[in-house]
């Protein structure tokens, strides 16, 4: 998994595997876009303003919490 932000556009990206197929892309609210392959392989989700969907109560930080190893970071993101 990786997860992109461009500050620029206020867009992050959540990449679940790589693209190798065409995906179709759903638009599931105003601010969020998913691409799923035909077969219903879901390969991404987009975040439209994403620093307030990221950060709403982190302080300007995104938390990814290891619940199987009780371990976690942080990542900023620039608001």
């Amino acid at each position: 998994m990786k997860i992109t932000y461009d500050p620029r556009y206020n867009i992050a990206y959540i990449s679940l595997q790589e693209k190798t197929a065409q995906v179709e892309t759903i638009q599931v609210s105003e601010e969020m876009n998913v691409d799923i392959a035909p077969d219903g392989t879901i390969y991404g989700i987009e975040l439209l303003n994403a620093n307030q969907q990221l950060t709403a109560d982190n302080q300007g930080k995104v938390i990814v919490v290891n619940q199987a190893l009780g371990e976690s970071s942080e990542i900023k993101i620039a608001l």
